[in-house]
């Protein structure tokens, strides 16, 4: 079992940055990767962002690069979001998630094992 607890939500005006963290326990293998997804209201919940806890390797949605950033303390077990620059359609509640290694890079809800409750993170324009 892998326990997965996020933190760092809030409300930021446009432009603005934020870092969110998933403290995570339990069981966490090597071979998982860790995920950020995120679902906005009336919609489906999408992928943000991913990294292996080695930080060898991350993987972004389009939408995103170039103003989010993973990275992970593995120290600490930590998992964080910095997001940079952001837009009122990046509000939605931000989601810490654990699963196998993706070697395409990409990652799907469907696929992740562990979910943390979610921080909700709302941008106002």
């Amino acid at each position: 079992q892998v326990q997965l607890v996020e933190s760092g939500g809030g409300l930021v005006q446009a432009g603005g940055s934020l870092r969110l963290s998933c403290a995570a326990s339990g069981r966490t293998y090597s071979s998982y990767a860790m995920g950020w997804f995120r679902q906005a209201p009336g919609k489906e919940r999408e992928f943000v962002a991913a990294i292996r806890w080695s930080g060898v390797s991350t993987n972004y949605a389009d939408s995103v690069k170039g103003r989010f950033t993973i990275s992970t303390d593995n120290a600490k077990m930590t998992v964080y979001l910095q997001m940079n620059s952001l837009e009122p359609e990046d509000t939605a509640v931000y989601y810490c998630a654990a699963g196998p290694i993706s070697y395409s890079g990409r990652y799907y809800p469907g696929g992740m094992d562990y979910w943390g409750k979610g921080t909700l993170v709302t941008v106002s324009s």
